[in-house]
């Protein structure tokens, strides 16, 4: 569990893909003595579990299902050696949520469509994939990236969020540019409400069991 608060800010060393899976070596001095095999981290949103640590570098496998549906396998467009990604280790008890609730499962890959600067600040814009359209509500959360971001405007499929300058400066936003491929999660809650009415609707339009059914059930 984490909550789209960027801690940490790490460099791709390596990215070895082929189509069962792959490994990502990151260095990020930053995590120091923090970092140890088993545990999970975020990277750019995306949940892994390190299993390798050295002078300040951690490796992870990425599995099939990893590569097709993260940046980590959107070809030229996304992830590769030499970018920086933005890391956060998990929710511990106790510690200020200061997000939302994020689960590193990555839902699909948008596309970056605008960083624009307006005074001290930036509106960033991303496509959104139409099967994730249903979980962007205007004011509502989203993690792109990783980053627990508000939705501040929505229209034509773009999610256009206000980027403060402490967000820019902390995050990998300021390396984003159009075209980039980017990691996105909606909201666990709206995810969690849209199923409990898909199941309420499925049982009210179910028609009732007739007698000589439950008959024929053993009942």
């Amino acid at each position: 569990m984490f909550t789209g608060i960027i801690q940490h800010l790490g460099t791709i060393e390596s990215l070895q893909v082929h189509p069962e899976g792959g490994r990502v070596t990151i260095h990020a001095p930053s995590l120091g003595p923090s970092l140890a095999v088993a545990n999970s981290i975020a990277v750019n949103g995306c949940c892994l579990t390190i299993t390798r640590t050295h002078n300040g570098r951690f490796s992870a496998d990425l599995s099939g299902e990893t590569l097709s549906k993260t940046s980590f396998g959107a070809s030229d467009r996304g992830l590769r050696a030499g970018l920086r990604v933005n890391l956060e280790q998990p929710l511990t008890a106790g510690q200020e949520l200061g997000g939302h609730f994020v689960l590193g499962h990555v839902d699909a890959v948008g596309c970056v469509a605008h960083l624009t600067r307006e005074g001290e600040n930036w509106w960033y814009g991303v496509e959104i994939p139409d099967e994730l359209a249903r979980y962007i509500v205007p004011k509502g959360s989203v993690s792109i990236d990783g980053i627990s971001l508000t939705v501040a405007r929505w229209h034509n499929g773009i999610a256009e969020m206000a980027i403060i300058p402490y967000t820019y400066d902390h995050t990998n936003i300021r390396d984003r540019k159009p075209g980039d491929a980017v990691n996105l999660e909606g909201d666990i809650l709206g995810k969690y409400i849209e199923r409990y009415l898909e199941a309420r609707t499925a049982l009210v339009s179910s028609p009732p069991l007739a007698v000589a059914r439950l008959m024929e059930q053993g009942f």
